[in-house]
């Protein structure tokens, strides 16, 4: 019983201070059906940043810039459906997904250069722009 009681507080003192951190995100209102559909859209999003990394990494330029541009880009906007995804963001967030959008084809020119270094650079260009989100904004 006294280890159990020592595991527990020292499970406590643990969590306890992670819950304490409030979740000071905005958090966006929509429908259900949205949300999954935003969801399965950046699931989708950390795929493609997941294939360009591997395309980096093999050096093939051009594979990393097609997954960019048409997953990511503004090529990818009507697949995504963007335009109708945006009518239930605030402003300031449907234009941090734009930013990204365009971040992701400016990767997509960079990367068709081969320049491994530079096409880094760029692609830092695209997470930023999903980390500034991410920690501005959630939708539960």
């Amino acid at each position: 019983m006294k280890q159990f009681m020592i595991s527990t507080l020292l499970t406590l003192g643990l969590v306890l201070p992670a819950l304490a951190q409030a979740d000071t995100r905005e958090m966006v209102d929509m429908p259900p059906m949205m949300q999954e559909h935003m969801l399965a859209n950046m699931r989708d999003h950390l795929a493609a940043i997941d294939e360009i990394l591997a395309a980096l990494n093999e050096e093939d330029f051009t594979r990393a810039a097609r997954v960019a541009e048409f997953r990511l880009g503004m090529s990818s906007l009507e697949s995504h459906g963007a335009a109708h995804m945006a009518q239930v963001m605030p402003a300031p967030m449907r234009e941090m997904g734009t930013n990204m959008h365009r971040e992701a084809s400016r990767f997509a020119r960079t990367a068709e250069e081969g320049d491994a270094l530079r096409a880094f650079r760029a692609l830092q260009g695209v997470t930023q722009t999903c980390v500034t989100c991410h920690a501005a904004y959630r939708i539960r």
